[in-house]
């Protein structure tokens, strides 16, 4: 990517794609059950939108969205969505998505709408480019109105004010209606009533006092970078320790933890930072990154950003791209929208894992298991009190939800091994067993569950099955296992175990032959369960 088209794309995202969340009662990831690779079992769904653009309220399901960037969840159960685009607050409860604030009152010659600054009654005010938000205990909510340059407030009872912001682009201090900002994207509010700004565009971290005192947290940065001979333009920089002297590049998520102290999102340095505000000190969470050219340096001469990577592990050895809106859950994690690598992370006791998102970080919006999942550019992330993770995925026009995998509840609590699909315990008329480390189970059932036809041929005693043109073959006595599709060849894989016969039921090894037709297996060994889960990104 060349210099010019790496500060587009840094535009975009920030006209885009930013937003962040809250702090919820409930744990994603202690009492969550694991796979065998220790990943955080979840699923993932589509709470609201169509993915085509538009505005239109209603069904949850049939409502449109242009990018939303920005969540946060009410104590009610409402959810708050910033949709950017469209330049509204909206919001999603019992199952109906309805404009919370802003109007539309003009569209531009493209047929986008067209945004503005305009305070008063919340159906009859005007936002432009709104992000990132965040309430208070008394019913207040607040909006980085990040085109207007802007913080706005949305009263309790009904009423949008500028809380401070001039709609001048600036960093100057002050009282809050002569401040300046340049596009603030998240924002968040403490007990105290202080009200705490990532402004983005820049690099500092500012406060909003009650008595309506704008200052900066930490040190402006002075770096520049040239991104075409000649032409230089200002940049963030990187720098933990003192909170003074700290400098951050492009934060664009923001949220208060239990202690009062600040989690930031420093998307332009690819890391999660920590301000702990009482100490006045900045560490990094997770995350890392350097110039290009390698050394300790975190940039080159002509780098806007450290460049983006993508692991999980242990915290500072994980690596995010664009990571954006952010969320804090009771059991002490961060959620983190991962946005250029169209996953949700999670920061939890010095690890980082992925909860939602493809392994190959490709983009789409198809639903399902917690990797079976597609995203394209999360923005902004907010956590509910029963655990469900909200995701505003802004380039599908969507609001995700993601869950925790739960056993279902008429599991039976016993010694025998079972196996779910899905969310429902299967029945059999004869019982799996465990042979030699693996789990053994009469095919018949499973298969016809989910609409295979099974058939054996005596002449080769092999068992297919067969849906969609696609037949998957075993062998009684024999260990191996075929893919059949008609005009290719034919695919043959090893197994380490035979199928058998046993009380006329054929039984074959659970994770072979489920892995070959598109499900997801998983064993939780507390409750000698297999689990099996279908997945939407493998076809057969």
């Amino acid at each position: 990517m060349n210099r010019a088209s790496k500060i587009a794309a840094g535009s975009l995202l920030i006209f885009a794609l930013i937003g962040s969340g809250g702090v919820s009662a409930a744990s994603i990831g202690k009492t969550s059950l694991r796979g065998g690779d220790n990943q955080i079992l979840t699923s993932v769904t589509t709470e609201a939108g169509t993915g085509a653009l538009g505005s239109e309220n209603g069904g949850k399901l049939t409502a449109l969205f242009r990018s939303p960037a920005g969540l946060t969840a009410l104590p009610d159960g409402t959810l708050l969505v910033s949709d950017t685009r469209n330049h509204l607050i909206r919001s999603i409860k019992d199952n109906l998505v309805a404009t919370y604030a802003g109007m539309l009152y003009q569209l531009d010659d493209t047929g986008f709408p067209v945004g503005g600054l305009l305070d008063g009654k919340k159906d009859r005010s005007v936002f432009q480019g709104p992000m990132g938000l965040a309430a208070d205990a008394a019913g207040n909510v607040y909006v980085a109105d990040s085109a207007n340059n802007a913080i706005r407030k949305i009263g309790a009872g009904g009423t949008v004010s500028t809380l401070a912001g001039s709609g001048l682009l600036g960093s100057k201090d002050g009282a809050a209606k002569e401040a300046t900002f340049h596009h603030p994207s998240a924002v968040a509010v403490a007990a105290d009533g202080t009200v705490y700004v990532a402004d983005t565009l820049n690099h500092m971290i500012r406060s909003i006092s009650p008595s309506g005192q704008v200052s900066t947290l930490n040190s402006a940065s002075s770096r520049v970078v040239e991104v075409t001979p000649g032409q230089v333009v200002a940049a963030g920089d990187y720098q933990d320790g003192d909170l003074k002297a700290a400098r951050f590049n492009e934060p664009t998520g923001l949220v208060l933890d239990q202690q009062g102290n600040l989690v930031v999102s420093d998307s332009g340095n690819q890391r999660i930072r920590y301000i702990d505000l009482k100490q006045g000190k900045v560490t990094t969470l997770a995350g890392g990154g350097f110039a290009a050219s390698g050394g300790s340096a975190v940039y080159d001469k002509h780098e806007l950003y450290v460049a983006g990577d993508y692991a999980d592990g242990d915290a500072l050895q994980a690596r995010f791209h664009f990571p954006m809106g952010i969320a804090v859950t009771e059991e002490g994690g961060v959620v983190i929208a991962d946005s250029q690598n169209h996953a949700v992370r999670y920061l939890l006791d010095g690890r980082v894992y992925t909860l939602a998102g493809a392994p190959d970080l490709t983009t789409g919006e198809e639903d399902g298991t917690e990797r079976g999942a597609r995203l394209n550019r999360p923005a902004a992330v907010a956590v509910s009190a029963d655990g469900s993770i909200y995701v505003a995925d802004s380039y599908n026009n969507k609001v995700r939800k993601i869950s925790p995998y739960r056993l279902p509840a008429d599991l039976p609590a016993n010694d025998q091994v079972k196996v779910v699909l899905d969310s429902a315990v299967m029945a059999f008329d004869a019982q799996p067993e465990i042979v030699n480390g693996r789990t053994m189970v009469p095919v018949r059932a499973i298969t016809e569950a989910l609409g295979f036809k099974v058939t054996f041929d005596d002449a080769t005693s092999s068992v297919q099955l067969t849906k969609d043109g696609t037949t998957v073959e075993l062998y009684v006595g024999k260990t191996g296992i075929k893919r059949l599709v008609a005009g290719k060849d034919a695919q043959a894989k090893p197994t380490d175990v035979e199928p058998y016969i046993r009380q006329d039921r054929t039984y074959v090894p659970v994770r072979f032959f489920a892995e070959e037709i598109g499900l997801d297996v998983q064993w939780n060994d507390e409750n000698r369960t297999v689990i099996l889960r279908q997945r939407t990104d493998v076809k057969l």
